[in-house]
């Protein structure tokens, strides 16, 4: 019997940005729609608009999911008047988000079990009612889910996971327990498998030098080991707490694949430092299985044909790959 094919929610991302552009050039890709049945969230016009943006023919497309051509879901509610682009705006950020509502219909239904969406911007979004931190938050609402989730990078064989993600630094401390330190620890060993990957994972301190004992604060000793230590009991290879500024440079050299960190920066400046090109957000947690490039809307370069789909395709490659395996 033939291999079922990953089923995936494609959304265009904000309206205003490179998105749409990226979007087109995955689905130009060799490859793409022949290994995974790919529905498209936009109407005729923006699907359209999109190639013209990419400099690329427009995909194939047909009314029902087979090898070779997309499913473009068009629900004729693009407004008449295109959004300005290159500009955050209500209007973009209403538009991107009620794609991304039908896609999370789409996976509740069943009819999918990963969604990718082109980058989006927060301020068009808020503008627009979104009322959460991010985008993870948002997903989690809309879908009642209420587990453990934390937003996930991944560049090229490295995964990071947050314990803690869009606060401000001085609510940092107080949210390092044991008890969300072991839950992300175990977010990121359940996701990487789910990716077919085996997980080796290292776990970020919170404080200069691992704490030095207790001796600039006693997170490590208090809520981190103990984590560590309860997951290791529990079967997942962690080790840690190290010091933030040399635990990237192990990785390097292979000693992880798989970093827990305590809060944003802490990860994503040395992420960014190792390759911006080719960085991948996943909102990890979720039941489905959700993945956006790391860079936003590039407004700078809308129209321009110039965008690098690098990370978009990335991000599509991964979200494809772990609803392969959940649908096995």
């Amino acid at each position: 019997m033939a291999q079922q094919r990953p089923r995936v929610a494609l959304t265009l991302g904000d309206p205003a940005g490179i998105g749409p552009e990226l979007a087109a050039k995955v689905l130009s890709r060799p490859g793409t729609l022949d290994a995974n049945e790919v529905h498209v969230l936009a109407d005729r016009d923006e699907f359209e608009r999109a190639f013209a943006d990419a400099r690329l023919p427009a995909v194939p497309l047909g009314d029902e999911p087979r090898p070779g051509v997309a499913t473009l879901l068009d629900d004729h509610s693009a407004p008449p008047t295109p959004i300005p682009t290159g500009v955050v705006s209500e209007e973009a950020g209403h538009r991107a988000m009620h794609q991304l509502r039908r896609a999370v219909a789409l996976a509740a239904e069943g009819r999918v079990g990963a969604i990718v969406f082109a980058p989006l911007n927060k301020t068009s979004l808020h503008l627009a009612g979104m009322q959460e931190e991010d985008e993870l938050r948002w997903f989690a609402k809309q879908m009642d889910h209420h587990g453990t989730t934390s937003e996930l990078n991944v560049l090229e064989d490295l995964w990071t996971a947050r314990v803690t993600s869009h606060i401000p630094l001085s609510a940092v401390a107080a949210r390092v327990t044991p008890e969300s330190v072991r839950a992300t620890i175990g977010l990121l060993h359940q996701v990487l498998t789910d990716a077919g990957i085996e997980p080796r994972l290292g776990v970020c301190a919170l404080n200069p030098h691992a704490g030095e004992n207790g001796n600039f604060g006693r997170e490590e000793i208090d809520a981190i080991a103990p984590a560590v230590a309860a997951a290791t009991a529990d079967g997942i290879d962690v080790r840690g707490p190290f010091p933030s500024d040399t635990i990237f440079l192990a990785a390097r050299r292979g000693d992880f694949n798989g970093i827990v960190t305590m809060y944003h920066d802490q990860g994503q400046i040395a992420m960014k430092l190792l390759g911006f090109s080719g960085g991948v957000t996943i909102q990890g947690g979720l039941p489905v299985s959700i993945a956006t490039p790391a860079h936003g809307t590039a407004f700078e370069i809308v129209g321009q044909g110039v965008a690098d789909p690098t990370s978009m395709a990335n991000a599509f490659d991964i979200a494809a790959a772990v609803a392969a395996r959940r649908q096995a």
